[in-house]
């Protein structure tokens, strides 16, 4: 199937330009229209091979070169429908890139809905739960820990970020598509992990946890972390059936939150071998 660009844009003022800088910049428009933005071959790689639909593809021939141009090609050789794709001069792309040292390929994807009602867990699952995330850096490390551990699905209870954020899929490098992610609210991730029988280990500074070395998480697990400024609230650490702590041997008394919880995932993992 043939699959070239269809035209060459070079006005600012084009109005596709226009949606690709709002879909960059605002949340509600991304919810809006469905739509969210991967800039990268090796991001839209990672979401292509996931089945995530692709629906325009913007290019800058200057930035991308003829082996990056060659590789989008052989992306969609075998694809029954490609998507639109368009080359933009340099100065335009330049506006609405959202990284250093782009490779000169910006996406536009079908924001995928995931549910809790979606997941397809296995016996003995293992779950990072995050409370009112708002950091999309921390939140793409997280889904990198997540497709390295692994784990079989992350899940967000109230966020206070987008999810398909273009910096959380920068950040995680396309492992927002790799690993089921479901955000929903606290109270329905809660009911949904006592459903499946999954027990939570709250991470908390508080006088009632324990090592995380001391615990056993080769049954069904879940992971609960809080945001970096306030951890995790007095409900749902309540709720959760174990409170755990990484000890510091030093002056400080916390661990960034994505460092964190890829030491308790990969303890986890490890317990499980």
């Amino acid at each position: 199937m043939p699959f070239a660009p269809a035209d060459r844009l070079s006005s600012p003022q084009n109005p596709r330009i226009k949606q690709l800088l709002k879909l960059q910049q605002k949340s509600a428009e991304r919810r809006a229209l469905g739509l969210t933005l991967v800039e990268g071959l090796r991001e839209l790689t990672i979401a292509v091979e996931a089945g995530v639909a692709v629906a325009a593809i913007y290019t800058c021939p200057e930035l991308a070169g003829e082996k990056g141009l060659a590789d989008l090609q052989n992306l969609f050789a075998d694809a029954s429908t490609a998507p639109e794709w368009f080359e933009v001069t340099r100065p335009v792309f330049e506006k609405v890139a959202y990284r250093e040292g782009s490779d000169g390929l910006l996406a536009v994807l079908r924001t995928p809905t995931r549910t809790l009602a979606d997941l397809r867990l296995p016996a003995n699952p293992l779950l990072i739960v995050l409370e009112a995330v708002e950091k999309p850096g921390n939140l793409g490390a997280i889904l990198r820990t997540a497709d390295a551990a692994p784990v079989d699905a992350v899940l967000i209870g109230d966020p206070r970020t987008d999810l398909f954020n273009p910096n959380v899929i920068r950040a995680s490098i396309g492992c927002v598509f790799t690993v089921p992610t479901v955000a929903a609210p606290v109270a329905d991730i809660l009911a949904f992990l006592k459903e499946k029988g999954i027990r939570s280990y709250a991470a908390a500074l508080a006088p009632e946890s324990k090592n995380y070395s001391e615990h056993d998480f080769r049954g069904p697990t879940a992971l609960v972390m809080g945001t970096e400024a306030d951890g995790l609230t007095p409900h749902m650490r309540a709720a959760c059936d174990e409170t755990i702590i990484i000890p510091m041997r030093g002056r400080i008394d916390s661990l960034n939150v994505s460092v964190a919880t890829a030491v308790l995932t990969f303890e986890a993992v490890r317990q499980r071998r």
